[in-house]
This record gives structure tokens, C-alpha cells and sequence, in this order.
């Protein structure tokens, strides 16, 4: 069956060699490339066409320029209008998947995911880092963190892995390519009649039903020991 669809497609740009790698800043974006995605998305939905994000980053770039220029807010704003976007939204993590950095781009209908990517709050170095204080413990923290695309199925963070040929999709990106190409058709074609309010609204619903929480028993307030005099720490000697 011929299926043939505009779409719209932002995606984390990384290098494949050291120069290329710092020209691109290892794939953390400034907030003007936030800013840039979401006038995009904006374009995209004013002329009702599909989104789909390709994600690779090792986090947003956290220097104090980017800081000042409101990194934190272009994030937060490309949350709230990627929630209402009022069209299809398919994102791919097709790397690495880093805290803010990913989800600034990575709110959507549904969540692909590559077999041998990972995506988390936090990498798994950072993580030790911050824990250990040592990047020792990396496979510690990798492990508690759950950041493999089997882990995010079971707990619903993501919708569907995308298979990778042996060795991984840089063995051969044709046919990771071909495979992921398969994939999105097959999505668009269930997104695409689904009308606006309802995409808008499962969508925000698929993300409010993430995470999941233990509740116990209310813990009584511990008494307070009635005011007694206290020492103001002088002694005097009559």
C-alpha cells in the first residue's frame, strides 16, 4: 500500500569526529535551539503536518551563557506547547537520551526507542558522580537508573524498540534507517485520523500516568517537648 506524507522532523545534530563533534557542541543545544525546534513544531501544526523528533544528546548544554539565556525556560516552554501541539507528535531516541536535553524535544504520542539507545534523567557517569562521588560506579548507577529500552517498555516511558542489526545501527544505518522508516509509517497511519482534541489529550494523559508511587499509612507528628528555660551559655559565680 503507497502511503506518502509531509512531515516535519527536528532532530539533535551531533558530530562523527572530534571537529565535527565540537562544532556541533556534542549535541547539546543552546535554548535558541530549543526555541528553533518549537517555532517548527509551531509551523508544522499551522500547516497540519506530522512532527517527529529525533533524539541524541547527552543533556542541554549547561554553561552559565546558556543559563542566562534562559536554557531552563525554552525547555519548560517546549513542554507546555509540545503537551497541546494539535498534531501527530512521533519521537525517536536514536542515542542518547539525557535528561532536559531530550525531553525538550521528546514530549509526543508516541515513544520509539533504538535497541541499543538509552534515555534517562541523568547519565550514568553524572549519576555516580554525584552519588560516589567517583565515576567508579557508573555500572551501579546504570543499573538502578533502568535507562535500556527493555527497562522503559516494562515501565511504559516508552511505547516501542526499534530493532538494531548486529553489532548495533551504525553497522548498518540503511537498513536501521529502513526499519525506522517501517515503524513511523505504521504510526502516522494510526495517529493521523485521530482528531486534534483527543490527540491532545491523550497525550497528557500518557505522560501523567508515568512514574508510579507507594502510598503508606499518615506518620504521627512527633510531640514537642513543652518550653523550658534554656541556658543562654553564661555561668556566673556568686
Amino acid at each position: 500500500e503507497d502511503f506518502s506524507q509531509t512531515v516535519m522532523i527536528i532532530g539533535h545534530q551531533k558530530g562523527r569526529d572530534t571537529k565535527s563533534n565540537v562544532y556541533y557542541n556534542f549535541g547539546m543545544a543552546q535554548p535558541e535551539g530549543y526555541r528553533k525546534a518549537l517555532r517548527l513544531m509551531k509551523l508544522a501544526e499551522k500547516f497540519h503536518k506530522p512532527v517527529i523528533t529525533l533524539i541524541d544528546t547527552p543533556g542541554a548544554f549547561p554553561g552559565i551563557e546558556a543559563e542566562e539565556r534562559g536554557q531552563a525556560e525554552a525547555i519548560a516552554k517546549n513542554l507546555l506547547e509540545m503537551a497541546r501541539l494539535k498534531v501527530p507528535i512521533i519521537c525517536v531516541i536514536i542515542g542518547e537520551g539525557a535528561s532536559g536535553g531530550a525531553i525538550g524535544i521528546g514530549l509526543g504520542d508516541k515513544i520509539l526507542m533504538l535497541e541499543n539507545a538509552w534515555y534517562s534523567v541523568i547519565s550514568p557517569e553524572s549519576c555516580s558522580s554525584i552519588l560516589w562521588r567517583s565515576w567508579s560506579f557508573k555500572e551501579q548507577a546504570a543499573e538502578a537508573l533502568k535507562l535500556t529500552a527493555t527497562d522503559l517498555i516494562q515501565h511504559g516511558i516508552i511505547d516501542r524498540i526499534v530493532p538494531e542489526p548486529i553489532g548495533g545501527a551504525h553497522r548498518n544505518p540503511e537498513q536501521t534507517a529502513a526499519t525506522l522508516k517501517a515503524m513511523l509509517v505504521e504510526e502516522l497511519k494510526k495517529l493521523l485520523p485521530t482528531p486534534a482534541d483527543h490527540l491532545v489529550n491523550e497525550r497528557i494523559e500518557k505522560f501523567g500516568r508515568m512514574g508510579s508511587y507507594t502510598e503508606v499509612a499518615e506518620v504521627p507528628p512527633v510531640p514537642v517537648a513543652p518550653n523550658v528555660p534554656q541556658s543562654n551559655g553564661v555561668s556566673s559565680v556568686h
